[in-house]
Formats: C-alpha cells, structure tokens, sequence
C-alpha cells in the first residue's frame, strides 16, 4: 500500500472516531443530550473566552455562536488557547482559531462566528440557551446583561485584574458570575455599580491593557463551564439562583463573594421579569 494510501486511510480513521462520554455519565440521563443540544455564545476569545471553547468542545457540547472581532497578537499568545506563532504572522482572526479547537474535537459540531462585535449579531444571540462573556470593562458587561435579561437567557461572566499598590506584591483578582434572569443580577450583587461605569466612562470605556496570564483565565474559565454543564443538567441539585465567585490569586482561592451575605439571591429589582422581549414602540 502506498504512502498516499496510507494517509487517506488515517485520514478516514480520524474523522470517523467519536468521543466516548462514558465517564460523564454522573451528569444523569440523557445528559450527553442535552449538552449537545444546547446552543452556547462565547463572546470575547481572548485568554478566557480560548479556554471555555477548548473546555466546551471536550465536554461534548455540539452548537456554538462565536463573536470577537480581534486578531492574533504576539502579546496574546501567552494566554490564548489554540493560538500559534504561525497565527501571529498571517494575522488569524480569534474566532478561527476558536472554530479550529472545536472541530478538531469534533467534526459535526455546528459553529456560527463572526468576527465582530456581539451588539451586531443579536438577533444570532436570542436564539442562545447560555451566554458566555469575556470581556473588558464594565460598561460591555452591564449591556449584555442588560440583553441576556431582556430575552431570558442565563448569563455567565468570567474576568480577572492585576493591582499593583505601593511597594506591595501585585494582587491578582477575580470573579466569576452567573447571572440567572428572575434572580440577584450584577447590580444586586454589587459588582456593577455607578461609580465603576462612570469612571470607565471618562477613559471612553477603554479597560487598558490588563494583565493577562494562562493559569488564571484557566480556573475561572473551568469554573464557567462547571456553572453552564449543571445549569443544563442539574446534575448537583444545588445551582439554584445567580452565582457570584471571587478569586484571589495570590492566595489561589475561589469562594462565594462576602456582600452576597447582605442581599436575597432568589429576587431582582433591576429587570423585571415581565419586561421581556423585542422593545414595542408606541406612537404618542
């Protein structure tokens, strides 16, 4: 048998096999279902958004919107899963290198991308059972919050910051959020508030160039992921409201938020849960 066909049946080998989820069974019956059947967003495919695409793909989740308009950096490399120096010289777009980790995970997976911002793909994003955020700054967050309330669609947010303050070591921190319509939102939860968005607000809504680093975007990238799985299959029994988990990494923990202590998870006074839908215009 030749070389040539020797590669074509590898060739047919690879794109044949299929990933066994026998070792996810714990999820429950008929899990592998529902994980495959649900449609996901990433939105933002940097450092945390690279990791929830990798993780998702493994998982066996099948039907994906991926929205990031950015290209390949050398500067992103240190973080972004997938990435390649050869993806540094021609200049790949995030979500191609996002759409490659996929389908080299698995062949018949469904993946919508755009390389652009999600505000110019909504009617995409309706259509979504879990958001994914990863995102600079407070004002993108708050407006697709504002969105995934607005269509009852579960929101869950991953970020992380370096601080350096005086001549003490830098402190890396974090948070990873699920925000549930008809439950606490960020507002309730204080990790919005109006002081934040207006000092965004006066540098144009430029977050700057944060520190990034793998192993951060990692934990809360996983964490993300593990909130998305038992929302779809319940697996736990015990995701019952909106989530708010801080991570400190310096100290390498990830616990509930302490103000969750002072507010009632299980209500929201921001979105109403009546004030759904496409906006009706009516003429005075």
């Amino acid at each position: 048998m030749s070389l040539l066909s020797d590669f074509r049946c590898l060739s047919i080998v690879r794109f044949t096999v299929r990933i066994n989820y026998s070792r996810q069974s714990f999820l429950g019956e008929r899990s592998q279902d529902k994980l495959s059947g649900a449609r996901v967003a990433v939105i933002g495919l940097g450092g945390g958004g690279s990791h929830v695409c990798q993780q998702l793909a493994h998982i066996g989740f099948e039907e994906y919107l991926l929205l990031d308009p950015d290209t390949v950096e050398n500067t992103n490399l240190n973080r972004l899963v997938g990435a390649t120096l050869v993806d540094v010289q021609e200049k790949s777009k995030k979500i191609d290198i996002a759409k490659r980790t996929i389908s080299n995970l698995s062949s018949s997976a469904k993946v919508e991308a755009y390389p652009c911002k999600w505000q110019e793909r909504v009617d995409a994003l309706k259509s979504c059972d879990v958001i994914f955020g990863s995102m600079d700054g407070f004002i993108q967050r708050r407006d697709l919050e504002a969105f995934s309330r607005r269509y009852l669609i579960p929101y869950i947010d991953i970020g992380m910051d370096v601080h350096k303050i005086g001549t003490h070591p830098p402190r890396v921190a974090g948070q990873v959020i699920l925000s549930m319509p008809g439950h606490a939102c960020m507002w309730c939860m204080g990790f919005l508030r109006d002081d934040l968005l207006n000092n965004e607000g006066a540098n144009y809504g430029d977050a700057g160039e944060n520190p990034q680093v793998v192993w951060c975007n990692g934990v809360l990238a996983s964490t993300a992921v593990a909130l998305a799985v038992d929302l779809l299959t319940d697996w736990s029994k015990t995701l019952r409201s909106s989530v708010y988990l801080s991570y400190d990494g310096n100290l390498n923990t990830l616990e509930p938020d302490r103000r969750l202590q002072f507010i009632d998870l299980q209500k929201c006074a921001h979105y109403p849960l009546d004030s759904i839908g496409d906006p009706r215009f009516q003429k005075l």
